[in-house]
């Protein structure tokens, strides 16, 4: 379970119906009991129903969760169903849509890029990074787990991960056996990730022994060489692959036999399409 803040939902929701709903108000129907289902158009991976929840029975409707976050729903299935004044109904109407249909984009973004890579590389795991829309985090993680992917770093304070940016700032930029040397000790609790952008890096790295070497945006080629060199020099060293990965080109990369791909693009994904009905009661 993700814990996500009431003030959180109150955003969600303000961000649309602060001043309330003008049409429902003018045509003087709030007072009116009804009914609202939300459906998936298209068959697909289902994350989001939580918060949509949580945001409707915030406007004091009672609610029904049909299909949970992390299954999968078929085309026409009734996700969640709400009941209650024609007001509150109105009011949660778009942004409960706008949650869900987000939210399933990105899962089922996530669960076919999982799938597709696993067909090639059955023991190859997807994890996403920090690079999330702004703003959204807290949907975002939840939906790229509900689509069967990891996360890579929800945070900097998460873990340990060195780049060039922090090299540089270092006495000897390339003296990687010092820097991995001083992260042991100063984080003894934390494993020690760090990213080459060269072949020369990477195997300039492999000297400090580090926890998990990544390679950002290597050729496919270079890729294979180094994880035979990775194997044969330092084999406790977990070999991770980033940039320009995305559901289009993933089964060439999981086909190198690399065992973790990171990867932003889930959360550029397109929404899903929801069908939101509503009707009196």
């Amino acid at each position: 379970m993700f814990y996500i803040s009431d003030d959180f939902i109150d955003r969600l929701l303000l961000d649309d119906i602060q001043q309330g709903d003008l049409t429902t108000r003018a045509l003087g129907i709030g007072q009116r009991s009804g009914e609202m289902r939300f459906m998936r158009r298209q068959s697909g991976r289902v994350s989001g129903v939580s918060v949509a929840a949580r945001m409707l029975i915030k406007l004091g409707l009672n609610v029904d969760i049909h299909v949970s976050d992390g299954q999968d729903a078929v085309g026409g299935d009734v996700l969640l169903t709400a009941t209650g004044r024609a007001d509150a109904l109105h009011q949660g109407w778009k942004a409960v849509q706008n949650v869900l249909e987000w939210c399933c984009g990105v899962s089922q973004y996530m669960a076919e890029m999982t799938q597709t890579a696993e067909r090639v590389n059955p023991s190859v795991r997807i994890a996403c990074t920090r690079k999330s829309i702004p703003a959204t985090k807290a949907l975002a993680i939840p939906a790229v787990i509900d689509g069967g992917g990891i996360i890579h770093r929800g945070g900097t304070a998460e873990t340990i991960l060195l780049f060039a940016n922090h090299r540089r700032f270092f006495a000897d930029p390339d003296d990687w056996i010092t820097m991995i040397s001083r992260l042991r000790m100063e984080a003894p609790e934390k494993k020690i990730i760090v990213e080459a952008d060269t072949v020369e890096e990477a195997l300039a790295a492999l000297q400090g022994q580090p926890d998990v070497l990544q390679l950002d945006k290597f050729s496919l080629s270079e890729i294979r060489r180094l994880r035979a060199t990775v194997e044969e020099r330092a084999s406790n060293c977990l070999l991770s692959i980033a940039g320009g990965i995305h559901r289009d080109n993933v089964s060439d990369y999981a086909a190198t036999g690399v065992s973790l791909i990171v990867t932003s693009s889930p959360y550029y994904a397109e929404p899903a399409d929801i069908k939101v009905v509503l009707q009196p009661a």
